[in-house]
């Protein structure tokens, strides 16, 4: 059958047209044909409470994955982009562990554990650089040498002269102490170490020294107990499968250094057992862990200048195709205090900003992070 010419050109931009129309379908509906499945978390219902038979010892069962309490009057609050973030399964694990801190003069050894485990393993440390154990107070996280200056190995740690054994007696006497305690962050340690020094000739030390007696080491001691917990360090991490635990040391204070204090179920403040140096340096780490933009701070004052609109608050919508990301702006101000051997932390709403997080969310998320 004979076809007219132009016949076919006019057949194939039809279904040009066809099929063009319906990648537009596709392209304006897209987001139909993807569950969206955010906001099932807002609208899910509480399970029933799981019923153990009487038998049970319920000592034994705990939440493997907890789930983050949420205040149902706030529950308003809750939009899509705004959907509270899971408990982080994951924050029980740093991202560095064995890591050497340093701030104001002091520097700790950050394990990623509990010191009932920690106890056992710097005692086989001690023992095994020279030093021995000659006294120690799990109650109160110490540990302090024999003598260092009748063990090679050891005075080549505590970087005392070659000297021969002869030479000891006139030399000053040195021991290592060292301080296990529970770490701000839950289920963390940190060990700090000291060299001590003594030129008296009788039996020092006689008792078990306490860890307040020095302070404010000099460069040189502080290079040196850097060295010695990067040693540890890498001690404790080549035997982590083997570490065993100490019922003595699980008696160590470990009552929590960060508090969340509340009123009528909304944060009010956070309780801070630090200095103030530590106190600053962590609510700086939370604040950058939470991704909570820091406008501008004054650590002499207290005071952090920070943004912590929503996401739909900083989304400038298709006016972004048009002009440069927006900058942050002061909404919330976060204050530290000292009061009363503590720093308490709080947090209150700038002037001008009306959106829908209070200071109350801003210390809350602040608390996750901190603790």
């Amino acid at each position: 059958m004979p076809v007219l010419s132009g016949t076919r050109k006019f057949f194939a931009l039809r279904h040009m047209a066809v099929a063009s129309g319906l990648l537009l379908a596709v392209a304006t509906t897209g987001c139909s044909l993807v569950d969206d499945r955010s906001e099932r978390y807002v609208d899910a219902k509480e399970g029933d409470t799981l019923i153990l038979p009487e038998t049970a010892d319920t000592s034994r069962f705990n939440q493997v994955m907890p789930i983050r309490d949420i205040n149902p009057a706030d529950a308003s609050k809750m939009y899509t982009s705004d959907i509270p973030k899971p408990p982080d399964m994951t924050s029980e694990i740093l991202d560095e562990n064995y890591v050497v801190q340093e701030l104001d003069g002091r520097a700790w050894l950050l394990v990623n554990d509990v010191p009932g485990r920690i106890w056992p393993a710097v005692t086989g440390y001690m023992n095994e650089q020279g030093l021995g154990v000659a006294h120690d107070n799990p109650q109160l996280g110490l540990l302090q040498s024999d003598l260092a200056n009748f063990s090679m190995r050891a005075r080549a740690l505590l970087e005392l002269s070659s000297a021969p054994a002869e030479a000891t007696k006139a030399e000053p006497k040195a021991v290592l102490q060292v301080r296990i305690a529970p770490g701000v962050r839950r289920k963390t340690t940190e060990i700090q170490v000291r060299k001590l020094t003594s030129e008296e000739d009788s039996s020092w030390p006689a008792e078990l020294i306490s860890w307040r007696g020095v302070t404010d080491p000099s460069p040189e001691e502080l290079s040196l107990q850097k060295r010695v917990l990067a040693d540890l360090g890498e001690f404790l991490k080549a035997r982590e499968e083997s570490k065993s635990f100490s019922r003595a040391a699980s008696g160590m204070v470990s009552r929590p250094l960060v508090k969340l204090v509340s009123e009528n179920d909304t944060a009010k403040a956070i309780s801070m057992d630090l200095d103030y140096g530590r106190s600053w340096a962590e609510v700086n780490r939370s604040l950058v862990e939470s991704d909570i933009a820091i406008v501008d701070l004054n650590r002499s004052e207290g005071w952090f200048f920070v943004d912590f609109r929503t996401a739909d608050e900083r989304d400038p919508g298709w006016f972004s195709w048009f002009s440069d990301k927006e900058k942050a702006r002061h909404t919330h101000t976060v204050n530290l205090v000292e009061l009363d051997g503590q720093v308490q932390v709080t947090a209150e709403t700038a002037e001008g900003y009306s959106g829908v997080q209070g200071a109350e969310d801003l210390l809350t998320q602040l608390f996750n992070y901190l603790y």
